[in-house]
């Protein structure tokens, strides 16, 4: 490993002011980020410090920092050492904080913002020094003192040799009662409780009893199997489709949910995954059963008590504000955010917050407290089992509210080793995001071999502070605000480099309050940032038509953070940005934010920005490569390649990183593009004092004139032939070998 040495961002020649734009090797990047997006915690674990939306590859903005940062060396061989910058990096919208943590592993102090104040603790604390051994201490006695309080709670019989043994999940189906007869109706969208993948055969679970069956193939209601118990006819088929189902008693038809609910949905207790120590050496696959008498009356008993000590219990009481992802809810009857979890999981998770709330070191109790905040995404009624997987889904797997009709209710604390989204894992998880922040690493392949390669000297650690950072002093000034309203001095930052929200990007707040509201209970009266009681805002920088934000507040927003940075940074220094969409009239407010703040733009690169099989965009029309636009406060001279050399040198380094380009992937390469050649086109005669829906209109009529100009739509079929034609001669080459 070749030894650290300090650049000096602030005092590079006036030839190395272009270094991305001439650095950036595009095949380099995308093999990384490629790999990366698809296991990204196990090349990024800090990201296990709590769960964030869209984070982009933090291989990335490594490549990006050392290209503009790092001198004439090769990435390829640069990538992989340490380094120590002095200079100051901004990100004015860090949500998850890629960017500064990558700009603080490589020495630069950071000023970040968001407004959101979960995007705020979650930056922070991924930042904040941690003393692991402490951490460990506190956790156990948690756990411990938890244990104690909740008893058998989470405890059943196994029915294979009759001890006891520890409930995995517990399967919860919606019901709802017949308007006609009264009659009370499970919701089965199907019957089907496990897949013959991770479990020898199907189990599929019987309507008429109640009792779990296994087959080799899964029974269909035209080729029923008969019920191990009662012998009749058993399918995966179930009753329940396009929100109607038939009452099981009269046969009438009526939809779910009721159309004025008066209260959150109804559930019935139908299967218990469990672990049994004594049994598992010598069994195959998983443990399931029906819930017995014993496994009904614990869950009675936890509703009791927690009717007894519900009073004295850390709860949240906050309603769920309307929105456009909340609108959801409140169709089906949730009122209030404790209304998403069942009485058992309230009582475990006011229990275990009381006890966070009291460990007396500091960083060992925010640590826990977020690590509690995590784990909510698998505590709660909302919250679905994998029958593939067989484990519990995060309730934001789609970025959303998803009301499914059949739950998964998880083990509070979990079983060492066994299973996954209880307590025990999200410590486990958190412990291994602090010792890669410690020690970080970076991974790469030698053929198909995996090599982990220590960064010796780097670390993502930073000394908090509540002004703007020195340079050199590897200080972190972490603001929940708007960015517009931090103080920056003229003259006084190195780069921006940010991935910024887009108008019709994921309604963050309204998903983050679902953690804000139980975080709010334990830190309101110590941090500023969590007084509010909710996360969302009028200045947030998304359209959301519940609150009336429109294209325009959007613009005029990234407009003024663009011109507030801009006016900051050194001379030549870089305003770095990731954009995604696949419609160049979606640019309208990139163009006019960026030339609102004097920039113009030097280069647009593509990189990986998501993985294809994410449940929120798999088997949609949406690309998964970002546009990364650098600009200057510079004038752009004449290009000397033409578009049609621009795209075809992008999107040959990416298949050379071995992506496989879908039209999505192309046009959003093409948008990017055609963006960069209107800035350049507008900059010398932009007039930012003209009304804002003036200027709107100025960008988006070059951003189609420039789209005609270049018949955007005849380069998709040529590249798209030519692909197919490719990997159609690699895999004939292929089976020739």
């Amino acid at each position: 490993m070749q030894p650290s040495r300090k650049d000096r961002p602030s005092a590079r020649n006036e030839e190395q002011l272009h270094s991305i734009e001439d650095r950036f090797d595009t095949t380099f990047v995308a093999a990384l980020a490629s790999k990366e997006k698809q296991i990204q915690q196990s090349y990024r674990p800090v990201i296990g410090i709590h769960k964030w939306f869209a984070r982009r590859p933090g291989t990335v903005f490594r490549n990006l920092l050392l290209a503009e940062f790092n001198g004439e060396e090769s990435l390829h061989r640069d990538y992989w050492r340490s380094h120590q910058f002095e200079g100051v990096i901004a990100d004015p919208f860090m949500g998850g904080g890629t960017p500064i943590f990558e700009a603080n592993r490589l020495g630069f102090s950071v000023v970040g913002a968001d407004i959101n104040p979960m995007a705020f603790w979650i930056v922070r604390q991924s930042l904040a020094p941690l003393d692991l051994v402490r951490f460990r201490r506190s956790a156990e006695a948690v756990i411990h003192d938890v244990e104690q309080e909740l008893q058998d709670l989470f405890n059943t019989t196994c029915t294979e040799c009759g001890t006891k043994a520890t409930a995995k999940y517990f399967l919860w189906v919606k019901t709802q009662t017949c308007p006609s007869c009264g009659g009370e109706n499970d919701l089965f969208p199907g019957y089907l409780l496990a897949e013959a993948v991770r479990h020898p055969r199907h189990v599929v679970v019987c309507h008429h009893c109640g009792s779990l069956n296994e087959f080799d193939h899964q029974p269909r209601k035209d080729h029923p199997e008969p019920c191990s118990k009662c012998n009749k006819d058993v399918y995966i088929d179930g009753p329940a489709k396009k929100n109607r189902v038939a009452c099981s008693s009269c046969g009438q038809v009526f939809s779910y949910p009721a159309k004025e609910p008066y209260g959150p949905p109804k559930h019935r207790m139908w299967a218990i995954e469990y672990h049994c120590e004594h049994c598992k050496p010598g069994h195959r696959g998983r443990f399931f059963k029906t819930p017995d008498v014993d496994d009904l009356r614990r869950y009675r008993d936890a509703e009791q008590r927690f009717r007894e000590v519900a009073p004295q219990l850390p709860i949240p009481e906050d309603a769920i504000p309307e929105g456009d992802e909340t609108n959801r809810l409140h169709r089906w009857g949730y009122r209030h955010f404790r209304d998403m979890f069942n009485d058992r999981q309230l009582l475990g998770l006011g229990l275990l917050l009381r006890r966070i709330s009291q460990v007396g070191d500091s960083s060992a109790r925010h640590a826990l407290l977020t690590v509690f905040s995590d784990f909510l995404r698998y505590q709660n009624m909302l919250g679905r089992y994998d029958t593939y997987a067989l484990k519990c889904q995060d309730i934001f797997s789609v970025h959303g509210f998803p009301v499914g009709l059949v739950q998964c209710e998880n083990n509070l604390l979990g079983i060492p080793r066994v299973g996954s989204g209880a307590f025990r894992h999200f410590l486990e998880k958190y412990r291994r995001a602090k010792e890669y922040c410690q020690h970080p690493f970076e991974t790469r392949y030698k053929g198909t071999r995996k090599q982990i390669v220590p960064i010796e000297g780097e670390r993502l650690e930073a000394h908090l502070v509540s002004r703007f950072p020195r340079a050199g002093r590897r200080e972190a000034w972490i603001n929940c605000s708007s960015a517009e309203t931090v103080p920056l001095p003229v003259n006084s930052l190195d780069g921006v480099f940010t991935d910024p929200p887009y108008f019709d990007n994921v309604q963050y707040a309204e998903l983050m309050d679902f953690c804000y509201v139980w975080l709010r209970t334990a830190l309101a009266d110590e941090v500023s940032a969590f007084q509010a009681p909710t996360t969302r805002t009028p200045a947030e920088l998304t359209g959301n038509e519940s609150m009336g934000r429109g294209l325009e507040h959007f613009t005029a927003g990234l407009s003024s953070v663009f011109q507030h940075y801009a006016a900051a940074l050194k001379a030549g220094a870089p305003f770095v940005f990731t954009f995604h969409h696949n419609d160049p009239q979606a640019y309208v407010p990139i163009v006019v934010a960026i030339l609102d703040a004097g920039l113009d733009c030097t280069a647009t690169l593509p990189a990986p920005a998501e993985m294809g099989a994410s449940l929120h965009i798999a088997r949609t029309k949406s690309s998964v490569l970002d546009s990364i636009f650098v600009c200057r406060r510079i004038t752009v001279g004449p290009r000397s390649m033409t578009l049609r050399e621009h795209v075809d040198r992008d999107l040959s380094g990416l298949e050379s990183a071995g992506l496989e380009l879908s039209k999505g992937d192309i046009r959003c390469i093409l948008a990017g593009h055609v963006a960069r050649i209107a800035i350049n086109r507008l900059w010398a005669k932009w007039d930012a004092a003209q009304p804002l829906p003036q200027r709107m209109a100025t960008a988006n009529l070059a951003l189609t004139e420039v789209s005609e100009l270049v018949d955007v739509e005849t380069l998709l079929p040529e590249r798209t032939d030519e692909t197919a034609a490719r990997k159609s001669g690699e895999d004939a080459r292929s089976a020739a070998i």
